[in-house]
């Protein structure tokens, strides 16, 4: 219950509120809060009393809620386990508190089954995790699996989250709606849709635009099928591109990408500034008081949705770095991968192990002309007409790297 501690106006209230979320370097977090707050007075640690701010939910076996209540509360957590010790109990079906970890994962598979019925889509986008030397130099790259416990931990915040929304969303005041601050996805232009059909179709995939659900299944039809292959970085990547950004905003359209009419965020104040906001505009209900000012609380939505725009851009670049850095140590030695993209410059390749991404310049290939072939994303060399596609699998040597542009040039051998 963090906003226990930080009350509005207070200065470090004003300071959480400039950063508006903690930003997640691959070497340093540069936390929204001070550690003091979010790594002790306001952490979860076992057999210690902790104040909260909680979303208790009764359900059943079909994991329909019969019963929810939100307030504050005080937790004394048993146990701290970490995703992969409940993965582990989840495969074995034994091990510490394994009745209450199997009963949740059966409901929290239930709630994703559910979820997906009712048009929700599956964007999974790789996340790429380096191992480092005690000078945060990069000895190792893997990519982190998204397995049923992290899926176990994110249904019930969903829940949380859209069960929040849905209590302050549905209450109205003179027949007016509260202020409140949802997080907002829009749909899809149709424009964007339609081009990534054609994209996908001259790869060999369909996606069917005709309404939400058959969008959805298609989405998550599609997403099973190119995973593991050459192009699925590529085709994941312009997916993302193609849907509307997720914001914040008092203006609730609902959320397209999960299927929810009422979403917010309720469930990280230590690293989110708009849950803190939340926080504080539930209790503020709770307490049956009147609908504060929706201009300021739009301001406010606006700039948290800012700064996450960029804290989200200086992750991606952070990544790219150590991915850069890692390759640095590695010039002249040789990696599998596979062809990501084709351009006039040159043809992308990501490498297998590392999903380091590098270009092989066009100028490189000097065993014939290759030119573009953009409709059919390939490049075909001239004379002999070999050629070049996406999703080949191919063989690099490691060519230069320059560490400050954080591009990674290859040869193919």
């Amino acid at each position: 219950d963090v906003t226990h501690y930080i009350e509005t106006g207070m200065a470090l209230d004003e300071e959480a509120y400039e950063r508006a979320t903690s930003v997640y370097l691959v070497d340093r977090t540069i936390p929204m809060l001070p550690e003091r707050l979010s790594n002790h007075i306001c952490s979860l640690r076992p057999d210690e009393e902790k104040l909260c701010y909680s979303a208790v939910f009764e359900l059943n076996a079909k994991a329909e809620v019969l019963d929810s209540w939100f307030g504050r509360t005080i937790i004394c957590s048993n146990r701290r386990f970490n995703y992969e010790e409940v993965q582990t109990i989840i495969e074995a079906g034994e091990g510490e508190y394994q009745n209450e970890i199997l009963a949740m994962n059966a409901l929290a598979q239930k709630l994703r089954d559910k979820r997906f019925k009712n048009g929700a889509i599956n964007f999974e986008s790789v996340e790429v995790k380096f191992k480092l030397d005690e000078n945060a130099k990069p000895i190792g790259v893997y990519v982190k699996e998204h397995k049923e416990s992290n899926q176990l931990i994110e249904e019930f915040m969903l829940l949380a989250n859209k069960s929040v929304a849905e209590f302050v969303g549905k209450q109205r005041e003179n027949n007016k709606h509260k202020t409140f601050v949802y997080r907002i996805h829009d749909e899809p232009s149709p424009d964007k849709l339609n081009s990534f059909a054609e994209f996908v179709a001259k790869l060999g995939y369909k996606i069917q635009t005709g309404s939400k659900t058959k969008l959805a299944k298609s989405f998550n039809q599609l997403f099973q099928d190119i995973s593991g292959k050459g192009e699925e970085t590529m085709i994941e990547t312009i997916a993302i591109r193609t849907m509307s950004k997720a914001i914040y905003s008092t203006h609730n359209i609902g959320h397209y990408g999960l299927g929810f009419t009422y979403y917010t965020h309720f469930t990280s104040p230590i690293r989110r500034y708009p849950d803190m906001m939340v926080h504080r505009l539930l209790t503020h209900y709770l307490n049956h008081q009147n609908s504060v000012d929706q201009e300021a609380y739009e301001a406010k939505c606006k700039h948290a949705s800012e700064m996450e725009k960029k804290a989200a851009e200086a992750e991606r670049m952070s990544v790219k770095y150590k991915q850069a850095e890692y390759l640095f140590d590695r010039i002249g030695k040789e990696f599998d991968g596979v062809i990501s993209g084709v351009s006039k410059w040159g043809v992308f390749v990501e490498l297998n192990e590392s999903k380091c991404e590098g270009m092989v310049s066009m100028r490189t290939m000097d065993d014939d002309f290759y030119y573009l072939d953009e409709e059919n994303y390939r490049v075909i060399g001239r004379r002999y007409g070999k050629e070049y596609k996406l999703g080949d699998k191919v063989r690099i040597r490691v060519h230069q790297v320059d560490l400050m542009k954080k591009r990674m040039d290859f040869i193919f051998v």
